[in-house]
């Protein structure tokens, strides 16, 4: 079985818990993912204030992406989300991932870029609290990760680490998923807080 491979959007702007926290734990799971940036340079700068530098660069990578990968990630924040919505590449790669039944997850504010490729419409999905006026789906939900066929969205930072696990679980299984959620001490920290 090939490698999994997931592209994760970053603009200047993106909320770096989010956008970390899920290149680290699908790294964890071994699924190659690249830190695409779609501005035209490889440094992008955090919400907070957090440079990185990324893999490689969305005008580079487009049709690699719809060809070869199997996902793609969109980070919220501020103005990050909006520069997905408003990047003509962004919803162009996101419209092809979605015809090639490809995952496509979108946490926080970014649902704003899935709205704008159609792809609310006739889907559950979730988003950060007050987005949901700008959101099409057919049913909002407010759980903390929605997933309804290929598509994944989540509410903000304080659930990055189940966006990512859920992710890592619709690519490679949910005994992978639980694995690094073990290794992690994610069920200590539930099991601390229903105390």
């Amino acid at each position: 079985m090939s490698k999994k491979k997931i592209a994760v959007l970053f603009a200047d702007g993106f909320e770096e818990v989010e956008a970390l926290s899920v290149v680290d734990f699908l790294r964890r799971a071994n699924i190659e993912t690249t830190m695409v940036s779609i501005k035209d340079s490889l440094d992008v700068t955090g919400a907070h204030e957090i440079e990185l530098k990324c893999n490689g660069l969305l005008s580079d990578l487009k049709a690699n992406i719809a060809k070869d990968y199997d996902g793609v990630v969109l980070p919220g924040g501020l103005p990050g989300a909006e520069y997905l919505r408003d990047s003509e590449s962004v919803i162009e790669l996101i419209k092809q991932m979605a015809e090639n039944d490809k995952i496509i997850a979108a946490i926080c504010a970014a649902p704003i870029a899935l709205e704008r490729a159609g792809l609310t419409v006739g889907n559950k999905g979730t988003s950060y609290p007050g987005f949901d006026t700008q959101l099409s789906y057919s049913e909002y939900k407010e759980e903390i990760v929605v997933q309804d066929g290929n598509l994944i969205t989540a509410r903000g930072p304080a659930t990055a680490i189940y966006f990512a696990l859920k992710i890592i679980e619709v690519l490679c299984s949910k005994d992978v998923s639980d694995q690094i959620a073990e290794d992690l001490l994610v069920p200590l920290v539930e099991s601390q807080l229903v105390n």
